[in-house]
């Protein structure tokens, strides 16, 4: 009953920044797509040494399987990149990500988020995704990775893997062929602010997510839990009956023995 009550509130808010996450999406796209005279770094492609990933885990268990399919795509992605020769670099967001990732060699934290609650705010995750951001600007990070849970619907908890960095365009079909934007006051500020707010609401958007996803799984978990729990007692209520049964007619046969002796 509480997990169902929080999921309710957890999914007002996860519905309300889904329409600002998804338009400046687009909008980055349309900037990659255009030719300004200025490139900034985070739209420009370049060999892949080294690779972060932002992983958003809950600070709590009880919500069956979500942590753990997570963290089994993000282990899948991280060997897919070791193979590749790839340092990897991860930023921990809840206390269960990092009681996992802190145990696995090879891998650097760079930061970590605990104890985050159920209303996250984006002002308590820019201080861990900034070291990240700036270890791409210094070319100690070749690309950037999100992994979170995506609220599906109540019954279905999806682990997703998306790009932030550089930026890619996931609208290409109904893009036009040329853009062309003017720039005020200059192209290098307006888009460094830009996309760091657009680093900042993906982030905050697949966090605010993973509190759906957590709540949704805890209250199927705790319903499943519960039902289990009472054929438990079912079946446990029957074997003790039975012996019982079978102890008062043990004594009843003792006691007719007696007698009969008498």
């Amino acid at each position: 009953m509480v997990a169902t009550s929080k999921m309710r509130k957890a999914q007002e808010r996860m519905r309300a920044t889904r329409p600002y996450a998804k338009r400046i999406r687009t909008v980055i796209g349309h900037l990659r797509k255009a030719n300004p005279d200025f490139k900034h770094p985070f739209m420009q492609e370049r060999e892949v040494k080294s690779v972060g990933f932002i992983v958003v885990g809950s600070d709590r268990g009880l919500c069956g399987g979500l942590n753990t399919n997570l963290f089994r795509r993000t282990l899948t992605s991280i060997k897919e990149w070791q193979g590749k020769n790839a340092q990897i670099h991860v930023s921990l967001i809840g206390s269960k990500s990092v009681q996992f990732f802190r145990r696995l060699s090879g891998i650097n934290v760079t930061g970590t988020i605990v104890q985050m609650g159920d209303t996250p705010h984006a002002s308590n995750l820019i201080g861990s995704v900034t070291v990240l951001l700036d270890m791409y600007r210094e070319g100690k990070i070749d690309r950037l990775f999100l992994l979170s849970n995506a609220f599906v619907n109540t019954m279905t908890q999806q682990p997703t893997v998306k790009q932030l960095l550089p930026v890619i365009t996931e609208d290409e079909g109904n893009l036009q062929k040329m853009w062309d934007y003017i720039y005020e006051p200059s192209a290098s500020e307006l888009l460094d602010g830009l996309l760091m707010r657009y680093i900042e609401s993906q982030v905050y958007q697949g966090t605010v997510e993973n509190v759906a996803a957590e709540m949704a799984a805890r209250m199927v978990a705790m319903k499943s839990a519960t039902d289990n729990a009472g054929k438990m007692i079912d079946e446990l209520q029957l074997i003790y009956n039975k012996a019982r049964q079978a102890s008062i007619t043990k004594e009843l046969s003792e006691i007719v023995g007696g007698a009969a002796a008498v």
